[in-house]
């Protein structure tokens, strides 16, 4: 797998203040994608244990709320299979953080046997997520004042809260003060 960006401190791509990771990679090819240059699966820098190894010392300070998985495309079958081992660790090292994940497959796509982008590390990767921002960007549902997200069809789903209680549940869009 290839990473095309790692940014730390980003407070754009989920709650509080996160380390990010845009892997390389992405089927979907959304018309005006923000970030093109991501579809193509060799764009960027290989996803080795040395990136690992960096994003670890990043999540590592209090302050850090966790990890968001952003495209390219995080859930394309061979970022999946190199995801989760990292995810694991990140897991297992800090359990208190979050973990968020973008995709542009909706989560009842990866949940469907035999659709593309499921594969057989699909579940252990979604049993790894705290939430999952889904749906491709839709141009004409464009909206800015979204919270997290760029097209009004894209879910925040709180998928502790969907496990719990084996139905869909949303992230609220605004946290209450």
């Amino acid at each position: 797998m290839y990473y095309g960006e790692i940014k730390n401190c980003d407070i754009a791509n989920g709650e509080g203040v996160r380390v990010t990771l845009f892997v390389s990679g992405c089927t979907n090819r959304c018309k005006n994608c923000f970030q093109p240059q991501t579809w193509d699966f060799d764009y960027g820098q290989p996803f080795t244990e040395e990136t690992q190894t960096y994003l670890l010392e990043l999540l590592e300070p209090s302050y850090i709320s966790g990890l968001t998985l952003l495209g390219g495309e995080p859930f394309e079958p061979e970022n999946q299979r190199a995801l989760v081992p990292f995810l694991r660790r990140v897991r297992s090292r800090f359990p208190q953080k979050t973990i968020w994940s973008f995709t542009g497959f909706v989560y009842e796509e990866l949940l469907r046997p035999g659709s593309h982008p499921r594969c057989e590390v699909t579940d252990e990767m979604l049993s790894l997520l705290d939430v999952l921002v889904d749906g491709r960007f839709v141009e004409e549902q464009k909206d800015i004042s979204l919270r997290f997200r760029g097209s009004a069809n894209q879910r925040l789903i709180d998928l502790n809260a969907t496990r719990r209680t084996g139905a869909l549940c949303r992230l609220p869009e605004r946290t209450q003060s």
